[in-house]
Parts: C-alpha cells; structure tokens; sequence
C-alpha cells in the first residue's frame, strides 16, 4: 500500500517548536518532490514549504520563512518539518504531499485550489494548536 503518514503534531504554547515527519511507505522517495501543507478551519490548505528531489532547494512561504525548516532523509524514506517560534496562526492540520511531475518546488508550494489534488500522494494530516 503506497502511503504517506505524517506524525509530530501537537498541543504547543506561543514561541515553542516541533518537529513533523512524514514517513513513506510502500514506495521511495527519492524521485518525488516533496511538500508541507497546512489547512486551518475554514481556510483553503496552503503550500508552507516544499523540497527537491535531492534536498538541495527548499522552498518556503513568507510567513513562515526564518521559523521553519524542511528537510529529508532519502536514505529513511521521510521528510521533516522543524517549526520553531510557533505562533497562534500556525495552528492547522499539516499534511505532507509528494509528486514527481511538478517542475520547481516553488510552483509546488504555490499550488492552490483544484491543483493539489493532482498531487501523486497525500498523508492524512496531524494536528498542530498553537495556544497563545
């Protein structure tokens, strides 16, 4: 079964980190440009940060840029997401995504709407609460 499953999340206080990895199973990770996204409730989901095949170009969206890190074991079939200085508005169910076909990472994480669901794979999110 090919299959992205995401763990990490949690309850944590303003200005606190965690650390989300997004584990693959049933295939290998080292052709798929692989992103983060986020959705909070009532909100479309949202690129965060996406990285290439080799992990050599991430990717992130300003609002994010200097707090978050990503980053990927190809050798362990998993990608990470450091979140650090977590705010109230990071709060949101994050979901890892992979795919092969998309051709820069930015246009990855800049994908909206209709598009993402192109993507080849889609984990089922965890859930991170930012309490303020």
């Amino acid at each position: 079964q090919l299959q992205l499953v995401e763990s990490g999340g949690a309850l944590v206080q303003f200005g606190g980190s965690l650390r989300l990895s997004c584990a693959a199973s049933g295939f290998t990770l080292d052709y798929y440009n692989m992103g983060w996204f986020r959705q909070a409730p009532g909100k479309e989901r949202e690129g965060v940060s996406c990285i290439s095949t080799d992990g050599d170009t991430p990717f992130y969206v300003d609002s994010v840029k200097g707090r978050f890190t990503i980053s990927r074991d190809n050798a362990k079939n998993t990608v990470y997401l450091e979140m650090n200085s977590l705010k109230p508005e990071d709060t949101a169910v994050y979901y890892c995504a992979a795919d092969r076909r998309i051709t820069t990472v930015q246009s990855m994480c800049l994908m909206t709407g209709d598009g993402l669901m192109w993507y080849d794979h889609w984990g089922q999110g965890t859930q991170v609460t930012v309490s303020s």
